[in-house]
């Protein structure tokens, strides 16, 4: 294509600029946004206005509770069983784009086996998990999954579990690596343990060989827009959530930990630099019982850690190495027994001489059974005057924007803990109508998949397409003088 003449060039090249006018919309592939402190104070926003709706239905006792994500679509005016992908619109802070599967058909899961990582069968969780395009994974009844290797979920998937009990237990659990747009709500993920040293599938045209996994219970790699809600995590080899090698835009929220050691590791290692973009909110979480430390331990980025329950711990709650910011706002921490781990906070590794220029801030917190926060990092009213500027609910509120961590309608964790009571979160999915619901016997229809009756997901994959033909069409029109000439002319 070497001799094309300019003429054949610009007009090849008009419909590619109108191309990517189209495809700018696109959100970038770093998914950091410029001003955290905007998206502290959009979720403040939140959850006042829905603390409003609250008050004015009679100030509680009802469907509202005060807490956005849940008032969000529990209280729409519809079943949430008719109407699921709901859900993928009420997705608050660093997260909150997160589109899971939204827009794309329904695939029902309805068998628990993992015999084949290369080759899985059709209606397990795994042949769900590798499909491209969106998809919005459900259960068709109360399952255990063993998994043998890491579930490498793929883009635009929510794993919705509402509606059955559903456990990933035993064996390896949960990867996102280079993916993006992921949900993961109302699941069991604990006892996991390290896998690999064999091959997985990762979509339906390739799978490749896995080095051996760490064992946590969600593993973030490289991933952003990605939403964990209403999970009750323990007992994993490694961390139960952890999320590294420069994933950001994450929320992890209406969760459940307990039983574990190195609870939430964000961040990859002091080194690694880009971890300096990643943006995490840790929101409405009860820290339960028999936890250890990070609760998150953070890395370079911005922490948002806000309206969580953090019964005790046995070394820290919250620590960071690297120069992480730390945004700790309406948060009760109620200190061990032990004199010794009193304090909420650790500088991992640092010297004072260090930390003490770090921006680690407490406001609205509660402080229990002798706790204390130790802030640090000069100008904190100049650098935190944005995020502040709708006040932070206070650690006074925790308890009812807490009441529903964990799986919906069951224990916390092996009956430790009350189930949110009142709510009849299983539901019963068997009457005709939208959503799922289809006649089939077990609410999901005769064939196991119903599309959304809404939303248009082929779009993004056309985007996608898009912008790869643009990049290679201005490789095609080297060299780069010819295309600023091109472009110059009038």
């Amino acid at each position: 294509m070497a001799g094309a003449s300019k003429s054949s060039r610009i007009i090849f090249l008009l419909p590619l600029l109108l191309l990517g006018a189209t495809a700018s919309s696109l959100p970038l592939l770093n998914a950091s946004v410029a001003d955290p402190d905007a998206v502290v104070a959009d979720f403040h926003r939140e959850v006042a206005r829905s603390r409003r709706r609250m008050q004015e239905a009679g100030g509680g006792g009802g469907c509202m509770t005060g807490n956005p994500i849940d008032d969000c679509w529990r209280c729409a005016g519809t079943n949430w069983w008719e109407d699921r992908q709901r859900l993928g619109d009420c997705g608050i802070g660093f997260g909150r784009n997160a589109l899971g599967g939204k827009g794309g058909p329904y695939y029902v899961v309805t068998d628990p086996s993992d015999r084949d990582p290369v080759n899985p069968s059709p209606g397990t969780l795994r042949h769900a998990a590798i499909q491209e395009g969106p998809l919005w994974i459900v259960f068709a009844r109360d399952m255990t999954i063993r998994l043998n290797e890491e579930l490498l979920v793929n883009s635009y998937k929510t794993l919705d579990g509402r509606g059955a009990s559903v456990h990933v237990a035993g064996g390896a659990c949960i990867t996102l690596q280079y993916v993006s747009n992921v949900i993961i709500h109302n699941l069991h993920v604990h006892d996991c343990v390290p896998a690999g040293d064999a091959n997985v599938r990762s979509s339906p045209t390739h799978a490749g060989w896995r080095t051996r996994s760490d064992g946590d219970g969600i593993s973030l790699f490289s991933a952003r827009e990605v939403w964990v809600d209403h999970c009750a995590l323990w007992r994993c080899a490694d961390g139960l959530v952890d999320a590294i090698m420069g994933s950001t835009a994450v929320t992890v929220s209406n969760s459940y930990f307990a039983h574990h050691d190195e609870v939430m590791l964000l961040g990859h290692s002091d080194g690694y630099a880009p971890d300096s973009g990643m943006q995490v909110t840790v929101a409405f979480n009860h820290f339960g019982v028999g936890l250890v430390q990070r609760m998150p331990r953070c890395r370079r980025g911005y922490f948002h850690i806000v309206n969580n329950d953090y019964t005790a711990w046995e070394m820290y709650a919250i620590g960071g190495s690297a120069g992480p910011t730390i945004n700790s706002q309406g948060n009760r921490y109620i200190a061990p027994a032990n004199p010794n781990a009193k304090e909420v906070t650790k500088r991992v590794d640092t010297e004072e001489g260090q930390w003490n220029g770090w921006n680690w801030r407490t406001e609205g917190d509660m402080m229990v059974n002798g706790a204390f926060f130790v802030p640090s990092g000069e100008g904190l009213e100049a650098i935190y005057d944005k995020a502040s500027s709708v006040d932070p609910k206070s650690a006074a509120l925790v308890d009812q924007l807490t009441m529903g961590a964990g799986v919906l309608g069951g224990p916390r964790d092996n009956g430790e803990a009350a189930a949110y009571a009142g709510v009849n979160y299983a539901g019963s999915a068997t009457g005709s109508g939208g959503g799922v619901a289809g006649g089939g016997g077990n609410g999901y229809g005769y064939l196991g998949m119903v599309y959304a009756s809404s939303g248009d997901w082929s779009c993004r994959s056309c985007s996608m397409l898009w912008l790869t033909t643009l990049v290679l069409a201005l490789i095609w029109l080297h060299p780069l003088s010819d295309l600023i000439e091109i472009i110059m002319i009038q």
